[in-house]
């Protein structure tokens, strides 16, 4: 079976090292295995500036998702309501998770080329002073666009609100102190920058608050403060635990450190995107994300002009030859995505340019 690189912002391609460590077998009750989870969380606070005084992390069995429901769904009392800051297809996931958990909630949409602004959070929760929880995405991969959490959550706390990230592929990627920053809840995964393979997702919260949302939770297996309680204790998880995901999470946590921690990976994708955009800029295909809100994980590119092809070409083209491309997701533009996070270096960048133009080459104008 052929390995592609994935030039996608998760699953995403990681190293035979931290896939290696998924083919030994663990048992859920192992001290040894336990206390591997309790590495873990330990290390998880350190990559958020955070004490264990004030802050846990927390451990979810599956996707990035489930992890957002979980937080959604177990902080967010049936008296609270919450405001959602959407520009994405992420944000927009929110506000299905509230409507389908029957929450009280309000939703600001940002045009997806643009940030939700600090000044208009602030205005609604002025206007609506029943607002108690304010959620939004850091990284939204929908566009590539990085948002501006930190205003954001200065806003928030000013007005004595909960704030809420999904910092699903920029956790690890993207420095985030969190309590500067006033985030009482952010949410991440591990198949992103920390650059494991999917099975979890991780939060990490406010102690005290995480403490006080104590039976709020809709549902049993992401009741989020149920399984704090029963990980608190030994590190077991509640429920069966993706014991291999774990043990290969425990190998990035490793890697990271010895690439120089979050400081040399967010430099490597900032440069790798910023190797991408000029690449791709000279075969005059052009970002949708301007330059000042553009983010080092995805980019979305415009079709180039005067070219007459589809994307299902181009993606085979391009995979036939080792790598794999998203396909875009904006509405009102046909465009791809470009993803640069993960094992990828300076030379896969340089690759994909050239193999972008091979194709676009062969398809004459």
């Amino acid at each position: 079976m052929k390995n592609y690189k994935l030039l996608t912002p998760g699953p995403l391609t990681t190293t035979d090292t931290v896939k290696g460590e998924m083919m030994f077998d663990h048992c859920t009750w192992d001290d040894d295995y336990k206390q591997i989870t309790q590495e873990i969380r330990k290390e998880l606070l350190k990559l958020a500036h955070v004490s264990e005084e004030e802050y846990t992390a927390v451990l979810m069995q599956g996707s990035g998702t489930f992890g957002v429901e979980s937080v959604l769904t177990s902080v967010i009392g049936k008296e609270d309501k919450l405001l959602i800051a959407a520009n994405g297809a992420y944000g927009e996931r929110m506000a299905d998770i509230a409507e389908h958990a029957g929450m009280d909630y309000v939703i600001y949409n940002e045009h997806y080329d643009q940030v939700p602004k600090a000044e208009v959070i602030r205005e609604m929760l002025e206007k609506d002073p029943s607002i108690t929880h304010v959620a939004m995405v850091h990284s939204e991969t929908t566009s590539g666009i990085l948002n501006d959490i930190e205003a954001v959550g200065k806003v928030v706390k000013s007005m004595g609100k909960v704030f809420i990230v999904d910092a699903m592929s920029s956790f690890a990627g993207v420095d985030i102190p969190v309590k500067d920053w006033g985030i009482d809840f952010i949410i991440s995964s591990a198949n992103k920058c920390i650059q494991g393979v999917p099975g979890f997702s991780f939060i990490i919260a406010d102690r005290k608050l995480l403490t006080e949302s104590k039976g709020k939770a809709r549902s049993l297996s992401l009741d989020l403060y149920d399984q704090w309680k029963t990980m608190e204790v030994d590190g077991k998880w509640r429920f069966t635990s993706p014991t291999h995901v774990v043990l290969a999470f425990a190998q990035a946590l490793k890697e990271l450190k010895e690439e120089g921690g979050i400081p040399a990976r967010s430099r490597r994708y900032r440069e790798n995107n910023q190797l991408l955009i000029k690449g791709m800029e000279e075969l005059g295909i052009h970002p949708y994300i301007d330059g000042e809100h553009q983010g080092p994980i995805i980019t979305t590119f415009f079709y180039p002009e005067n070219y007459d092809f589809k994307f299902a070409d181009m993606y085979t083209y391009i995979k036939d030859r080792g790598y794999a491309i998203y396909p875009g997701k904006v509405t009102e533009a046909e465009t791809f995505r470009i993803g640069n996070i993960g094992e990828i270096y300076k030379e896969d960048i340089e690759r994909v340019v050239n193999l972008v133009k091979e194709f676009l080459d062969s398809t004459g104008k």
